[in-house]
């Protein structure tokens, strides 16, 4: 069996590939999401063997929110889009599956197939997978939002998941600590932060070698003396 995510901003679009999709008696459809962010949730949450994901969706596309999956959590993605074939071929290069829309049934039984295989997503790349993550999509009182990264003062993991403060305003986010290193320009000050370099107002230091630092709007941050030398040297600080 199966477990597919569907995530399309388009209702009948999702409705349509839900209906081919349940022509298939080993393919069980998990859940549908409406925007990246909701679907960013649910692959993280119920780990499903294939994501039906629509590219050209506002405010977070397809293609950012792929790079935004934990690589543990990656199943195999299959692009559903309205591209013509000339813009296809970054996807080609790429080995990446896509549908085109409308879809046509027996082409998403070739790729039923090619699941069916056991092929699995073995880190693969796919078009802009090197780019820098200019945003963060959170969560906070029922209420999704991106918070723009030069907002951002920091990021902090407690027991309700990932904190992204900003200068107004804060919220949850379903992206690792590991990728937001890794996708963004934050430095980690601590095992559980990461900083914000253009938010620094001063650094405080601790009679233990350790630090605070002070953001512009005055919030304080953890710095352990593992990585205060690293943010001295970012800050060109002797």
């Amino acid at each position: 069996m199966l477990t597919a995510l569907i995530i399309d901003d388009e209702t009948p679009s999702r409705e349509e590939l839900r209906a081919l999709l349940a022509e298939a008696p080993d393919v069980e459809v998990v859940a549908e999401c409406a925007n990246a962010i909701e679907g960013l949730s649910a692959i993280h949450r119920l780990r499903p063997d294939v994501v039906f994901l629509d590219i050209q969706m506002p405010r977070v596309s397809g293609l950012e929110m792929v790079t935004m999956i934990e690589p543990s959590a990656l199943p195999h993605i299959v692009f559903v889009t309205a591209y013509d074939q000339h813009a296809l071929q970054a996807f080609e290069e790429h080995a990446a599956d896509y549908l085109l829309k409308p879809i046509d049934p027996q082409r998403l039984a070739r790729t039923l197939d090619w699941l069916r295989s056991g092929a699995r997503p073995a880190g693969q790349a796919f078009p802009g997978a090197d780019t820098a993550l200019q945003q963060i999509p959170c969560i906070a009182r029922n209420r999704i939002f991106l918070i723009p990264l030069h907002e951002v003062e920091y990021v902090n993991t407690d027991l309700s998941g990932v904190q992204v403060v900003g200068c107004s305003r804060q919220g949850v986010t379903d992206l690792t600590l590991k990728i937001l290193q890794e996708r963004t320009p934050l430095i980690r000050c601590h095992r559980q932060y990461l900083v914000n370099l253009e938010q620094i107002a001063e650094i405080e230091l601790l009679e233990n070698g350790a630090a605070e630092i002070v953001t512009h709007s005055g919030k304080r941050v953890p710095v352990s003396r593992r990585h205060l030398r690293e943010i001295k040297d970012k800050l060109l600080i002797a």
